[in-house]
């Protein structure tokens, strides 16, 4: 038992979890979708969509998007429980008067509120899994687009957004964006490798040069990258002041008041600014996806491919640095 104990925490050492437990209340009949809680709007077909315990803001955003494309084909009337059904980011006590976590961000997507909706006849509860027909290429999908007047976010995240972007005098300055996903996006397995840092200078200096940009944003949840790139680009550097980490602990720690919520809010206000950066140098990631998907115009995208990891997760723990240490010749990156 220990073994496997050992071999699990290796493999899975960074999966983040909830502070918060789900409701059981709503488990009248947990093997039904379909659910009567009252008698009030008795017309209406309400559709819970509910993740638990989710993973990243983004992939929570793009799974919600999938199912609010549900909910509009069948003429249902979406709701987010993020609620009694918690993600990793719900904090135990209410955020700005609400304990929803999509609501610490973004409107709601409909005028009903929960109390109702589970007072209602007619709820269906989503299923908690992301369907094999769901896509995360939410830049690329024209019905996802149309639903993105649903996504409203919250407007104080947007006004620090641009305060940080009047602070930094957008208009006068050529920026590139560069969104460095580290930690434990090296040992993914299925997940693009991000570059080592002698690859990602290499291609910023690159771009500095045919492009002259005067300013790099950079946003990084990997504290040991986010040291090397400032200490290089000094004052050319700009950055936004969130939580960074060595080993994707992020979720384990509880650095400060309401930490979990601002590790949201922060990635969130990091992706806005990217949105408005002349360039945006990136690897594929539910972060590039949404920065992608707010569609911003004249924006040049500049993809990083440095292949796929393996879908084998033990083989994927190592592959990274197995690469990082071999020349081009012999499979190692480019």
């Amino acid at each position: 038992m220990k073994i496997l104990h050992l071999i699990k925490e290796i493999l899975f050492d960074n999966v983040a979890k909830p502070i918060l437990k789900e409701k059981k209340i709503l488990y009248k009949r947990p093997h039904y979708d379909f659910i009567s809680y009252g008698k009030k709007n008795p017309k209406l077909i309400f559709y819970v969509i509910r993740r638990s315990p989710g993973a990243g803001l983004f992939s929570n955003l793009i799974y919600v998007l999938n199912h609010l494309k549900i909910a509009e084909k069948h003429n249902f009337i979406p709701i987010i429980d993020m609620e009694n059904f918690p993600t990793i980011y719900n904090e135990k006590r209410a955020i700005n008067g609400t304990k929803n976590s999509w609501l610490y961000y973004f409107k709601p997507v409909s005028k009903y509120s929960l109390a109702e909706v589970y007072k209602s006849k007619n709820i269906i509860l989503s299923k908690n899994r992301f369907y094999d027909v769901f896509t995360h290429k939410i830049y690329n999908e024209k019905s996802l687009l149309k639903l993105s007047k649903k996504i409203i976010i919250k407007k104080n995240i947007k006004e620090k957004a641009n305060n940080f972007l009047n602070k930094i005098f957008i208009n006068k300055h050529k920026i590139l964006g560069v969104h460095y996903r580290g930690t434990s996006y090296k040992d993914a397995a299925n997940h693009p490798f991000p570059p080592t840092y002698s690859q990602l200078v290499k291609k910023i200096d690159n771009l500095i040069k045919i492009k002259r940009f005067d300013k790099i944003f950079f946003a990084t949840e990997d504290e040991g990258m986010f040291n090397q790139i400032k200490q290089k680009y000094k004052s050319k550097l700009i950055f936004y002041h969130s939580f960074r980490s060595v080993k994707d602990d992020a979720f384990k720690k509880y650095t400060r008041p309401n930490h979990r919520f601002k590790l949201g809010e922060e990635i969130l206000i990091e992706s806005l600014i990217l949105s408005k950066c002349n360039t945006f140098l990136f690897v594929e990631t539910n972060v590039s996806a949404f920065v992608r998907f707010l569609k911003i115009k004249n924006q040049t995208l500049i993809p990083f491919n440095n292949g796929i990891n393996s879908s084998n997760a033990f083989i994927a723990k190592w592959l990274w640095y197995i690469k990082k240490m071999l020349p081009t010749k012999l499979g190692g990156f480019s």
